[in-house]
């Protein structure tokens, strides 16, 4: 299927690991001009590194969103670069775990910081600019447990806050032709991630895990999460806006 994305500009943060990796991947699959940021060097060169076969112009950024100034200089290096930015992934994210008492207030600052602050920061730095362009795809990546119980309650929190924000800039934005959705992955599995580390310190649970709580007997892979995301920002997708898509095997239970 053609997706019509070939020169299209794309934006994806935390883009050099695990399911951002994978987005960054995809969309140069379709022939994108990519702009990735992350807070680690190595990982961005070493995806640098592959997707050199993909023969796709690549800007990479080492840059912390969760600094407004990383976020600004993350934006003005891509506008520098290709002169517009047609869409925005939003992929940054983390948690801290622990019950409501031993969780400080600091503890559930960085995490909004990390998961809808610098969600929300990104948006209002591309917005302004798709608006001049004539529209653009927004793409914010939640999780499941956005949209029903379960995780660490900071996670939780933060990316229903995600999830929420993206509906309310849907709405907003829809009169200039900016499409805004959120993706929502179950469990997803990948070399270096958390359930990559469970899995070895604790192959036996992680096994009944599976068994219980994953109707499809694995878990999610990157690239099938990067599938949906490379699909909202196509011509396919032109009349989803507003929408939280669950890729998760359906490892959830919630009916919406």
């Amino acid at each position: 299927m053609e997706l019509g994305l070939r020169g299209k500009v794309v934006m994806v943060s935390g883009g050099s690991r695990g399911i951002g990796r994978a987005i960054a991947m995809g969309y140069a699959e379709e022939g994108c001009r990519l702009s990735i940021c992350g807070r680690g060097l190595p990982a961005l060169e070493e995806t640098a590194q592959a997707m050199k076969a993909c023969e796709v112009e690549l800007l990479t950024v080492s840059t912390d969103l969760a600094d407004p100034r990383g976020a600004e200089r993350f934006v003005q290096t891509t506008l520098d670069r290709y002169g517009r930015i047609d869409v925005l992934v939003n992929n940054v994210g983390g948690s801290r775990h622990g019950v409501l008492e031993v969780l400080s207030e600091q503890d559930w600052r960085e995490v909004y910081e990390l998961n809808f602050f610098s969600t929300l920061r990104m948006a209002r730095l591309v917005v302004p600019i798709m608006k001049r362009q004539g529209g653009g795809r927004i793409i914010n990546i939640a999780s499941i447990w956005g949209r029903e119980a379960g995780g660490a309650m900071t996670y939780n929190a933060s990316k229903a806050a995600v999830i929420s924000l993206s509906k309310s800039l849907a709405r907003e934005l829809a009169p200039h032709n900016i499409l805004v959705n959120s993706v929502a992955p179950g469990s997803t599995l990948f070399p270096g991630g958390s359930w990559d580390r469970r899995q070895r310190e604790n192959p036996a649970q992680i096994a009944q895990f599976i068994k219980d709580e994953l109707p499809l007997g694995r878990f999610g892979r990157p690239e099938e999460v990067a599938a949906v995301v490379v699909f909202l920002a196509s011509q396919q997708a032109s009349l989803v806006t507003g929408a939280c898509v669950t890729v998760d095997g359906c490892q959830s239970r919630s009916l919406i």
